[in-house]
């Protein structure tokens, strides 16, 4: 193409007066018409009451709820009570909402996915008590339970990473599910200091609830000290690729093995910032260096195009350790990547 004044004058006579919903790309302009009023604006990203990914608010009672029509739910679980070090993901759900620019295109998926499927932010988990982990969990596992048997396929924002093992109870109670799980830590850990029920072990928990299939489960980015502690993912069948293995490996294949491991069944994708290394994502309670880069995460999860997603959470991002807000804008981007999945999840798209 050669840059001359007739190219140019050709290019102000198609966009000199054009505004800026008017799009002439036939690709471009089915998103735009999703997007942009017939006015040529748009909602300010830093306007009105923040909710996840900008979705609509969509208030649901405790009991009794209705879910409408929505074919997915946005739920926060502000509940931080199984840490093992660093307090304070409880007010993760609270610092998601307040990111004021994710999406609302995903030009790599190409997808909008707040317009292209029916979705609402529902608030949060109605808990009893503040104080009580087991009962948290019992009010975590209602709450999701009421999502799932309504249809809707839950996306939670936690909270500490035992806030898994309960959403997995009600995702899997009439068959058992697979797991794509990006993090540092495996969590298949037994009990200590009296109680199971902390982040480092929802997903043996779940194994042994016979809610999580561990021959369908993929762990990557595991890394740091406490590789002694997840001996049961390699009993029970599970595959962990750690973050050592990435680079080698190269993410094309690390995307090709998780495919293959959960195959066409259902599938919960469940994500910890703590995967992310410190430099990218410092605000979380467990950081490990040597981890994932926000570039890697991008690719690998536009890579799982065309899983069976059933449900999926984002958790551990504790944003008092975090002045940027950076730990916080990675956690949302990755929420926005996981709703932009589900719009092609073929459990989703067939409601």
């Amino acid at each position: 193409m050669v840059w001359d004044k007739m190219r140019l004058e050709q290019l102000r006579a198609e966009f000199a007066d054009s505004k800026g919903g008017e799009i002439f790309d036939e690709k471009f302009r089915k998103v735009a018409e999703k997007i942009i009023s017939k006015s040529g604006t748009r909602l300010a990203p830093y306007a009105g009451v923040p909710t996840f990914l900008s979705a609509p608010y969509m208030q649901v009672a405790a009991d009794e709820p209705d879910f409408g029509n929505l074919q997915v739910a946005i739920t926060g679980i502000p509940m931080d009570l199984g840490v093992t070090n660093r307090p304070g993901s409880r007010f993760g759900p609270r610092a998601l909402r307040a990111i004021e620019r994710i999406g609302p295109y995903n030009h790599v998926l190409g997808t909008a996915p707040v317009f292209d499927l029916r979705v609402a932010d529902i608030g949060d988990v109605p808990f009893q008590s503040r104080y009580r982990l087991e009962l948290s969990h019992e009010d975590i596992e209602k709450r999701i339970g009421q999502i799932v048997d309504a249809g809707v396929v839950p996306l939670s924002v936690g909270g500490d990473h035992s806030i898994t093992h309960p959403i997995l109870k009600a995702v899997g109670r009439k068959e058992p599910v697979g797991l794509i799980h990006i993090d540092a830590h495996c969590d298949t850990s037994g009990a200590f200091d009296q109680t199971k029920f902390h982040h480092g072990g929802p997903f043996r928990n779940a194994v042994l609830d016979g809610v999580l299939d561990p021959t369908r489960t993929i762990q990557i980015g595991i890394r740091g000290s406490a590789e002694y502690l997840w001996e049961f993912s390699y009993k029970s069948g599970m595959t962990v690729i750690h973050a050592e293995d990435i680079s080698a490996m190269g993410m094309e294949a690390v995307i090709a093995k998780a495919k293959s491991i959960v195959g066409d069944g259902p599938t919960y994708l469940s994500f910890d910032i703590d995967s992310l290394d410190p430099s990218f994502a410092p605000g979380t309670g467990t950081p490990e260096v040597g981890g994932l880069t926000t570039r890697e995460v991008l690719e690998l999860i536009r890579g799982l195009k065309g899983i069976n997603l059933v449900g999926g959470d984002v958790v551990e991002v504790a944003p008092q350790y975090d002045a940027t807000t950076n730990t916080a804008h990675a956690g949302a981007q990755v929420l926005f990547e996981i709703l932009s999945l589900m719009v092609f999840s073929p459990s989703i798209g067939n409601r």
